[in-house]
């Protein structure tokens, strides 16, 4: 049954004066907008809470992942919910839930300018055991911008990590594959250009000639 919820309007016509001027995308008809960097998304989320209304959840995605489905990897920040009680009391809230999606977006493309800001960001963090995407995404960071003895650090941190589910087999798996290569900068680099290829085709996004920097 479709949503007779003025929710997702609002929310949506909200979104496109904030949002769009900033060029993000709307997926579909979805609460979901995109900030498209060719290797990287911020990726924000209007999201529902049990009741009517919104929250909101901005971050970054990095499209070395491979996977057709979005993700929340770096400088998450959630926000609300906000109830919907009516729509006068609600539209002011959306706006404002969608300002802050807009600044929430500036900071997160001042903060990634470019890959070593990426990788500072990255390796700056303190290890977590038990968090294996950090280690994974930090050691992808750390190779590409030419820092093998860190790359190799992370993937091994990885390693170590017991693998509990399907999904970390296949993690150390790539580990395994990116630590071999750590100090080849074009093979790490080639490795990284095919996964984002083929991250973007499964999330339906153009293809790119992609330059990693």
């Amino acid at each position: 049954m479709a949503d007779r919820s003025p929710v997702l309007r609002i929310i949506t016509s909200a979104a496109r004066e904030s949002l769009k001027p900033l060029g993000l995308a709307q997926r579909g008809r979805s609460r979901l907008w995109i900030d498209d960097h060719e290797w990287w998304l911020g990726v924000v989320e209007f999201t529902p809470p049990r009741t009517a209304g919104s929250g909101l959840h901005v971050g970054a995605m990095w499209l070395w992942h491979d996977v057709d489905h979005l993700a929340f990897r770096a400088a998450a920040v959630r926000t609300g919910p906000e109830p919907f009680r009516t729509e006068d009391q609600f539209t002011p809230l959306a706006l404002e839930l969608s300002r802050q999606a807009a600044a929430n977006v500036r900071a997160l493309r001042e903060k990634f300018l470019a890959l070593p800001d990426v990788a500072r960001y990255l390796t700056s963090r303190p290890a977590r055991r038990g968090f294996l995407w950090d280690s994974f995404d930090t050691g992808i960071a750390a190779a590409l911008t030419g820092d093998p003895a860190t790359a190799r650090d992370h993937f091994e941190r990885v390693l170590r990590e017991d693998p509990l589910a399907p999904w970390m087999v296949q993690a150390q798996e790539k580990a395994r594959e990116l630590y071999a290569i750590a100090p080849d900068h074009d093979a790490v680099t080639a490795w990284v250009t095919r996964a984002v290829g083929s991250c973007r085709s499964k999330l339906g996004l153009d293809p790119v000639t992609l330059a990693i920097s």
